[in-house]
């Protein structure tokens, strides 16, 4: 699959997760927990999405699955372990021009999740070729560096642009920028120096 990654605002988002086992499981909890509104039609459903949906987590339909299903979802994952309900699946999301996550088949549907590291506002998001492991291994150690310390001087930096511009000095914002989001940027974070860079500008 060739990529092109984009952060999309889960919370307008309406999804379909067709399968109840632990993978659609897991990936129904990713959605929601991002704020998507998540419904989840399963012929029989695992502990993990029963819990999910006694949550209120998802909204869950135990019986198979049927074209109708895709309503008004922005988002289709195909997560069933039958082969050839998923390509169903993914054939009906096709031509409803939706969206759709085949979790049997990557490279046959149109978007991927990443796994995914947040601290704050910093969003950092890694996908492998279709090796969740693989994956999910970058990404810890990726977090390792890109902690809370960065969550608290993105935090800070976005506080000061929003002031800036509600005060129409966009001009002050980029040269702000340019002086402190530099070659020297992470290591002010990681040493503790950022605030003292951006005193000045205050």
């Amino acid at each position: 699959m060739s990529g092109l990654p984009i952060l999309v605002e889960a919370r307008a988002l309406r999804v379909l997760v067709v399968g109840g086992g632990a993978v659609a499981a897991r990936k129904a909890a990713a959605l929601a927990d991002a704020g998507a509104l998540v419904r989840v039609v399963a012929t029989s459903a695992g502990a993990e999405m029963r819990a999910l949906a006694d949550a209120n987590r998802v909204a869950l339909t135990e019986r198979p699955y049927a074209r109708g299903d895709i309503g008004d979802a922005h988002l289709v994952v195909a997560a069933t372990d039958d082969r050839l309900v998923n390509a169903e699946v993914t054939e009906h999301a096709g031509a409803s021009s939706r969206l759709v996550n085949v979790a049997d088949r990557p490279e046959s549907g149109s978007f991927a999740t990443m796994a995914s590291h947040r601290a704050g506002s910093l969003v950092i998001g890694v996908s492998a070729g279709g090796v969740p492991g693989a994956a999910a291994r970058i990404r810890d150690a990726i977090a390792e560096r890109f902690d809370e310390r960065y969550a608290s001087a993105i935090g800070r930096l976005a506080g000061l642009r929003r002031t800036l511009i509600d005060r129409r000095e966009g001009a002050a914002w980029r040269a702000l920028a340019a002086d402190v989001i530099d070659e020297r940027f992470c290591d002010a974070v990681e040493h503790d120096a950022l605030e003292a860079r951006v005193q000045p500008w205050r």
